[in-house]
């Protein structure tokens, strides 16, 4: 009867590890499925955050060629100028006019085809600080009436929607 009741003990015993192993394995198991959940989450989280760095500069990208030609019309902007003064002070010699208001129109055109617009202001217009940029100031007169815009002395340019030089005006006081 001994041997039996060792029999017994030892299936017992046996009994109780393997339940032990099973709940070890178990318990293995939700571990390493945990885990691997928090790894499909940070996984998931990188991947958004690449795909947000993506569209981000791909914004930016589209922005700065939008914006990379600005220099360039920044630094043809005084030859303008200087045409458009040339051109006030060619108007009594017609002989030579015609050339250079040839070569102001292609400049201007090629320009415009880039996006740049030329800021009409007529006279008498009232002066806004947000719009113009005001040079100088000259006594209101009859038919200046104060806050009005009495001369543009340097036209302003838009690069698409972005003002890259405001209007330079005289203002009447």
């Amino acid at each position: 009867m001994a041997a039996k009741n060792e029999k017994k003990t030892a299936k017992k015993e046996l009994k109780q590890k393997a339940k032990k192993h099973v709940v070890e394995t178990n318990t293995l198991v939700i571990e390493a499925q945990e885990a691997l959940e928090a790894e499909k989450n940070k996984f998931l989280r990188l991947f958004a955050d690449f795909e947000n760095y993506k569209k981000r500069t791909a914004k930016e990208r589209i922005e700065l060629f939008k914006t990379a030609s600005q220099e360039v019309m920044v630094a043809l902007l005084p030859v303008l100028d200087d045409f458009d003064r040339a051109l006030s002070e060619l108007d009594k010699a017609d002989d030579t006019l015609t050339g250079i208001q040839l070569i102001y129109n292609k400049i201007f055109d090629i320009l415009k085809k880039q996006g740049l617009t030329k800021i009409e202001i007529e006279s008498n217009t009232v002066f806004d600080a947000e719009l113009h940029e005001a040079i100088t100031q000259l006594p209101a007169s009859g038919d200046h009436p104060k806050g009005s815009i009495v001369d543009v002395v340097a036209s302003g340019y838009k690069l698409g929607d972005l003002i890259i030089r405001y209007p330079k005006v005289v203002v009447a006081q």
